[in-house]
Order: C-alpha cells, then structure tokens, then sequence
C-alpha cells in the first residue's frame, strides 16, 4: 500500500512539473507573441488620444475606461473566438476579413487627411458635450477593433504549432496584457498636464518650472500624437493590404517593396535597416492614402455618404 501512495506521490509530482514547464511555455509564447505585435501596440498608443481630445478633464478617463472596455470586448467576445474557429476550419479567410478591415481603417485616415486639407477643419478647444463623447468612443472602439484584429492574428500565427488549450490561454493573456499597456499608457498621456497642474503649485521651483513645462507641452504633444495616430491609420491599413495582396496571389507590390527594402539595407551601413523600415512604412502608408481616398470617393457619391458642412 505505502508503495501504492510512493507511486502516486512521484505521479502527483511528475504532473506538478509538467504543469509548471506548461505554464513557463505559455508565459515564453505570451510574451514572444506580444513582442511581434509590439508595432501595432504603438500604433494603437497613438491613434488613440486623439479621440479624447476637446473632452472635459473630469470625463477623460471615465472615456478611455469605456474605449479599454469596448477594446477587450473586441479582443475576447469576438475577434478571438472568430480567428481561433476561422484558423481551425476556414484559415485561408483570415487574410481577406483583415483587408477588409484594413480598407476601413485606410478610409478613415483618409477622411481625417482631406477634412484637415479640403474643408481646413483644426482640432477644436471647445469642449464636447455628452453626443460627442458617445460618439467619438464608438469611432475609437471601431478603430481599435481594427487594430486589435491585426494584433490577435499576429500572436495567433505565432502560436499557431501549439494545441488549442494552450493557444486559447496564450491569445487571452495577450489580450489582457496589450489592452492593459495601451491604454495604461494612453491614461497617463492624458492626464499628465494634470500632473503638471498639480506640480506648478508645489513650492519647489524646481517642480514648479517641471509642471509648467509639462502644461505647455501636452497641447503639442497631443497634436503631434493626433497626426502619428493619423499616419498610423494609413500606415497600418496600407500594410495589411501590401501583405495581404502578397499572401493572396499577387506578388508584384510586396515583391517591389521588398526590393527596395533590401536595396536601402545593403546600400546604407549601420542605419540601413532603419531606412529600410522607413521605405516601407513610407509606401504602406501611400498605399492607405490612395485606396482610403477612393472609398472616401466612393462613400460621398452614396446617399449615407453625403454630410452637411
């Protein structure tokens, strides 16, 4: 019998093991699976505190909590569920849905590009009433769905030789983790001229001279952000459908890019692949530019389309 409980012991123990060698490999998978993401993760850093942007300060955070929300409702209730049923039955559609995806996201940098050029629309001080607020959360939370499909497929296709249970745990820890950082990072974005507030009226000078830099720096910072969150639009739209066109047959675009990628990297010592990465950001987000300008064509001459200025 004692040899019986011994047995069961070294079983108990050797499942002990395994499990913790299992959960050591979803914690190695999550993060390699998160770090490939790592670009659309800035790129969702940027493009979202333009939404908040002309929101009272007492409703900013209260915002970016319900854009978090709608983001992981995204990520767990329908992007994931969809990318782990479609990768297992139907994987040659995920390229096409994400393109689809890819072309809204195209169309809407678009829109912010010829509204700011064409009808010389500029960010408004004034502050949004509660329409606004409701509206501009709904316009974030389908921009992110975007965003969060690109990065969801990325780790998917990075744990994709693990079973499904582990990829199940490995695609919501990513989830959690990338929702988490995004808009951790966006909270403090936009409340650090409220850091900086409270900073000037400390009796030190030295935080008082930190606080005022802080205060006068926000409004450019936000800016700034609002135009990288912009390009972001068109770069990442235009990319995915660079890649896309490559995975579904036609070779000719990512192949030329590819090109002068590789061109750019030999002909530059040291920062060759820098000016790489930049040729290739540079033409996705042409090729956003182009195609978001042609649904915005499109969307103008339908009945839906047309808006009143």
């Amino acid at each position: 019998m004692s040899a019986g409980l011994f047995g069961l012991l070294d079983d108990v123990a050797a499942l002990a093991r395994l499990a913790a060698a299992s959960i050591d490999d979803i914690g190695a998978a999550t993060g390699k699976a998160t770090a490939k993401a790592a670009g659309v993760v800035i790129d969702d850093t940027a493009v979202t505190p333009q939404y908040v942007h002309g929101i009272t300060a007492d409703r900013e955070i209260p915002m970016i909590k319900k854009i978090a929300l709608g983001s992981l409702r995204n990520k767990l209730l329908f992007i994931l569920p969809a990318a782990l049923i479609l990768s297992q039955f139907a994987p040659w559609a995920l390229t096409p849905i994400l393109m689809l995806g890819a072309t809204y996201l195209c169309f809407e940098g678009a829109e912010k590009v010829l509204g700011r050029f064409l009808h010389h629309e500029s960010a408004e001080s004034a502050d949004k009433g509660p329409a606004d607020e409701k509206s501009m959360t709904a316009s974030a939370i389908r921009t992110d769905f975007i965003l969060s499909a690109e990065i969801m497929v990325i780790a998917l296709n990075e744990v994709a030789d693990q079973s499904f249970v582990p990829r199940l745990i490995i695609l919501i820890a990513v989830a959690l983790v990338i929702t988490a950082a995004v808009y951790g990072v966006v909270g403090i974005i936009v409340k650090m001229d409220d850091a900086g507030l409270a900073l000037a009226q400390r009796s030190s000078k030295f935080a008082q001279s930190v606080g005022r830099g802080l205060v006068s720096a926000m409004p450019k910072l936000l800016s700034v952000l609002s135009t990288v969150g912009t390009v972001a639009m068109l770069w990442v739209g235009g990319h995915i459908l660079l890649t896309g066109t490559d995975t579904l047959g036609w070779h000719t675009p990512y192949g030329w890019v590819h090109d002068v990628e590789e061109a750019i990297r030999d002909a530059v010592a040291g920062v060759g692949g820098v000016l790489a990465w930049l040729a290739n950001t540079t033409v996705s987000a042409i090729i956003g530019f182009v195609v978001g300008t042609i649904v915005v064509l499109i969307v103008q001459f339908q009945p839906f389309g047309k808006k009143k200025h």
